[in-house]
């Protein structure tokens, strides 16, 4: 199910054009707040259109003079193939500067009992649902402009990194994220479209605190946002093809 709302007609843009996926709650959330008040125009998804609706009334109520379209979408049921999202953000936006795979799923269970299909739902929402993104959008994204994919992986998917129980499929379907991020870009030098993957410790979250209650991490979601935000756009000029540790510890 699919559902967009729309704020104003398009007209002369200023700023980025950004999509953020995972939008509704936690880093997603803040990193939408962080971006509106520097006037980047912003396409916001997520499958709690309650959520988004809330966050472009508050985003409204910071004055900002961006463009700011929410969608409603369950990502993790994105068909490749599909054209549902592309769609949606051609009706907004010619093209795609930024985009921020930001939508995770993550279940704390011992490997021996997980079921086939919280195992896929954990690889659907983390990894295939961020590749079709990426897939719908490849024709709106770079060209004479360098755009720039930001893929969000976990330091448990991060090689040598110390893992923890129960996250296994959380971490290898983050870990696979992180390799993907690598290959495409090598494949999307041709172009002009950078692709890098910032592999989060933790940050004190709604989802965090769902799967480990009780935690107290060493950063708000907001602050680690502010850093997201900033190498959503300007972080290409520095890197390309990396997996970017972003930790000052882990849980």
């Amino acid at each position: 199910m699919h559902k967009l709302s729309k704020t104003r007609p398009k007209n002369s843009l200023m700023g980025l054009n950004i999509v953020i996926i995972g939008a509704s709650r936690g880093i997603g959330f803040q990193v939408v707040r962080h971006l509106t008040v520097q006037n980047h125009n912003l396409f916001c998804v997520s499958r709690n259109i309650v959520a988004l609706t809330n966050l472009r009334k508050e985003c409204a109520r910071m004055k900002s003079g961006n463009e700011f379209e929410i969608m409603e979408l369950d990502i993790s049921a994105l068909n490749y193939g599909d054209q549902v999202l592309h769609n949606a953000v051609i009706e907004q936006f010619q093209r795609v500067d930024v985009i921020l795979n930001n939508a995770g799923l993550l279940i704390n269970k011992k490997f021996g009992e997980f079921s086939r299909e919280e195992a896929s739902q954990i690889f659907d929402t983390n990894f295939f649902s961020a590749a079709a993104v990426i897939q719908q959008l490849l024709p709106l994204m770079g060209g004479e402009t360098t755009s720039h994919i930001v893929n969000i992986g976990s330091m448990g998917g991060f090689q040598g990194s110390s893992k923890f129980a129960g996250l296994s499929y959380y971490s290898a379907s983050k870990a696979a994220l992180a390799c993907l991020s690598e290959c495409l870009a090598e494949e999307f030098k041709e172009k002009n479209i950078k692709v890098n993957c910032l592999a989060l410790g933790a940050a004190q979250t709604e989802m965090l605190e769902e799967a480990f209650p009780g935690i107290k991490a060493p950063l708000k979601a907001e602050e680690i946002a502010e850093f997201i935000g900033q190498f959503m756009v300007s972080g290409h000029r520095f890197f390309n093809g990396k997996t970017l540790p972003v930790s000052v510890s882990t849980p």
